[in-house]
């Protein structure tokens, strides 16, 4: 009998690769007929993106691309990808032709949206590493709290929390102690979340979605009834741009990875910390084992509970640092509800990236890309109305997590409560 089912199972994985190499397939072929039909037959000029800023010490040529042959080219290896996906053993490569082929569209869709036109596609790919800041802290935050077997759907809030303490304490007492403020209001509510669903073992979701109510609540009131009539008291500094001496200069790569803020530095180093600390370290193992098989950490001595607060409230932490991006790090100031559901993007980021922070971090530059794209097309005057523009990152959030790319496994414990026994 246990023969039978392990091949009827072994029949439904092959049946549903199958049936998602065939649909990647259909995918990339309709893909291909849309950018030959609209881009291809829309465009007649050329578009130049350019590579440099004026007074940069080393300029760049600007990289002039004819819109129609590129749309015509792009849409060929698309048809050749999406035919490749019918034949035999294709399903091993479905995800990767799939991106590529995903990233191919996208250029075809630049070059058509900048016919005729010209703009910058090192500005684009800068503002594109800073708007996935908060999302890839939001993501990593995911990531320590659900490595031990924590949902935290309260990232959002965490963000939110500590982009109100950011703008408060950084108006009161400078960028520094504002920016250390809302990491520590992070861990608070972090703490919050670990009691709530560690000691009293309330559901998950449930603690994560009130504590994302009780900051929403808290923060529209004070910003409508406190910081709207004591204005000194949302007016923060914003932290400046450090520049790397030498690495600043180059070409395109200066720009982009060298001329930022403190929560760009901050956002590769708390990755390179978490990525170390997860899978080369002892502590890092303990953890991954409290969120596959806590029962079998624990016989081996493992202090389940200890570990478990510990990650949350580093996790809280990291959010709290995120959220001060928004004010600290971006506008000076804070208004209601602006991280406008960042922390959830954050969420499908770590889904996406499979509970890794390097690859959370990907994710979260995928994120960041959609969220810089619609305002480069608003720039651009594109005739896409602007209420679509603006749907472009929650449009790529649902694409990505629907499971087109392929499905991911989050920790075996995940969510699930801990008994001692």
């Amino acid at each position: 009998m246990t023969a039978l089912d392990n091949t009827a199972s072994l029949k439904a994985v092959d049946l549903s690769r199958r049936r998602q190499t065939l649909t990647a397939g259909w995918l990339l072929l309709a893909a291909a007929a849309f950018v030959a039909l609209v881009f291809g037959l829309d465009s007649s000029g050329s578009a130049t993106f350019r590579l440099s800023y004026p007074g940069d010490a080393f300029v760049v040529p600007n990289l002039v691309v004819p819109a129609a042959p590129y749309a015509y080219a792009v849409a060929a290896i698309l048809a050749f990808l999406g035919a490749r996906q019918f034949m035999r053993g294709a399903a091993r490569w479905t995800g990767l032709l799939l991106s590529i082929g995903m990233l191919l569209a996208v250029t075809a869709f630049l070059t058509w949206a900048a016919d005729g036109k010209s703009f910058s596609l090192t500005g684009m790919l800068q503002a594109t590493l800073v708007r996935a800041v908060p999302i890839a802290l939001g993501a990593l935050a995911g990531v320590l709290c659900e490595r031990v077997a924590v949902v935290n759907i309260a990232i959002e809030g965490m963000l939110l929390a500590g982009a109100f303490t950011g703008a408060v304490v950084g108006s009161l007492a400078g960028g520094t102690l504002g920016l250390t403020a809302a990491v520590v209001v992070g861990g608070i509510f972090g703490l919050l979340l670990a009691v709530l669903v560690i000691t009293y073992r309330v559901d998950q979701i449930i603690a994560g979605v009130a504590i994302n109510l009780l900051v929403l609540g808290l923060t529209s009131y004070a910003a409508s009834q406190v910081l709207t009539r004591y204005r000194f008291l949302n007016d923060a500094p914003i932290f400046r741009s450090i520049e790397v001496p030498f690495l600043s200069d180059l070409p395109v790569v200066g720009p982009l990875l060298f001329q930022h803020n403190v929560f760009v530095y901050g956002m590769f180093v708390m990755v390179a910390i978490a990525t170390y600390y997860l899978f080369y370290t002892r502590s890092g193992l303990r953890a991954r084992a409290v969120g596959e098989h806590p029962e079998a950490a624990d016989t081996l001595g493992v202090n389940v509970y200890r570990l478990r607060y510990i990650n949350v409230v580093i996790g809280g932490m990291v959010a709290g640092f995120g959220g001060a991006w928004f004010t600290l790090g971006s506008v000076g100031r804070f208004d209601d509800n602006m991280t406008g559901g960042r922390g959830f993007i954050g969420l499908a980021a770590m889904i996406f990236g499979r509970w890794h922070p390097a690859s959370a971090l990907a994710a979260a530059l995928v994120f960041g890309f959609a969220d810089s794209l619609q305002q480069k097309l608003a720039i651009l005057q594109t005739p896409i109305p602007s209420e679509f523009l603006a749907m472009i990152p929650y449009v790529a959030t649902i694409v990505l997590v629907a499971g087109v790319i392929g499905r991911a496994r989050a920790p075996a414990a995940d969510g699930k409560p801990y008994i001692k026994g």
